[in-house]
């Protein structure tokens, strides 16, 4: 089962409790960027391009476990930069995990083991470790710009996995996957590393990013994902998505974005409008939603936005179109069950 029977039972009360208070707009999940500072340099991320005085900083504990209490969101997406180099990143999963979010911490893994006698986490239901593992040996090592990596991220699976934590992984694809790169990976992380879920997106077009070659269009990945998928690969692999994500990631289903549905909390404030772009910040959660001209956003509108496939923007769509329709969301639990 990709999500926990009590977890998705806990966000279905979440999205119903919304629907009943008539709220239109309202978190699924946060991306919390404690910090931007990274410990690699990956071709297709730009956090590490802000300035050095921003990236020696480190959020207090204090203010990212308001920022998640003041917007309400059940999860807790904790992201960076590279999580593992906040001193205190412990601290701040233990105090989110004491408020019964559901936290998942992402990192590339390189600092998993060498730096675990200096925290203090503990295995819970409500949290996982997010190990980011873009492909195979070579593909990923040659994604984050490093020679190990990938060894180094299944070794820290296995460990984590060994001391009983809930394990997921997050992959990022490019214009140079093909499908069947794509299916060796997730074959890999399914059926030999048997992590507990799998996340997937195509990669997103940073404006700061080292390399601007690689991104997918639409079609690409429509084209790309439909055949990975085929044969009942689908089905088979442990995928922490909503049923209609996938199809929109195929090309069975199109949406509009709906990038309030998963927030960015930074070291700058709340990013606008989401996580993949920033058109300013704004200090508090309601300021945002309250000022942001989201209807300017999304395919056809922002010229950003075209090629844009994310999860941080669809997922929500499709997530809320599945608690809409009574089919669809006996489709997920059957499919997810």
């Amino acid at each position: 089962m990709p999500i926990p029977l009590r977890q998705g039972a806990r966000i279905g009360w979440y999205l119903f409790s919304q629907k009943v208070r008539r709220r239109e707009k309202f978190p699924l999940i946060v991306e919390l960027e404690p910090l931007f500072a990274c410990n690699l340099k990956c071709n297709g991320c730009g956090k590490i391009q802000h300035p050095h005085e921003i990236l020696r900083q480190r959020m207090p504990v204090e203010q990212a476990v308001g920022a998640i209490e003041e917007c309400g969101a059940p999860m807790v997406s904790i992201a960076g930069g590279e999580p593992l180099m906040h001193p205190q990143i412990d601290v701040m999963v233990n105090e989110l995990v004491k408020r019964k979010k559901y936290v998942y911490l992402c990192t590339n893994a390189e600092l998993v083991r060498k730096r675990w006698d200096k925290f203090e986490f503990a295995p819970s239901p409500y949290f996982s470790f997010a190990i980011h593992v873009d492909g195979l040996r070579e593909r990923h090592d040659e994604s984050v710009a490093k020679e190990g990596v990938f060894d180094e991220a299944v070794a820290a699976i296995r460990f984590l996995k060994d001391k009983g934590f809930r394990v997921t992984t997050n992959s990022t694809f490019f214009n140079t996957d093909t499908p069947q790169t794509i299916v060796d990976v997730l074959n890999f992380l399914n059926d030999e590393v048997q992590v507990d879920s799998m996340m997937i997106s195509p990669a997103y077009a940073y404006e700061k990013a080292p390399d601007q070659d690689h991104f997918l269009g639409v079609t690409e990945t429509r084209e790309l994902f439909a055949k990975a998928f085929s044969g009942g690969n689908r089905k088979r692999w442990r995928l922490n998505h909503s049923p209609l994500f996938l199809d929109f990631l195929e090309g069975k289903v199109d949406y509009q974005c709906t990038a309030w549905g998963i927030p960015s909390y930074s070291l700058l404030g709340w990013q606008r409008p989401c996580y993949l772009m920033a058109d300013g910040y704004t200090k508090t959660y309601r300021e945002l939603i309250d000022t942001t001209d989201w209807a300017a956003y999304g395919r056809g509108k922002d010229a950003r936005c075209n090629n844009c496939m994310a999860h941080c923007g669809y997922e929500p769509t499709a997530v809320l179109a599945t608690m809409g329709s009574l089919r669809e969301g006996l489709r997920a639990l059957r499919e997810q069950g």
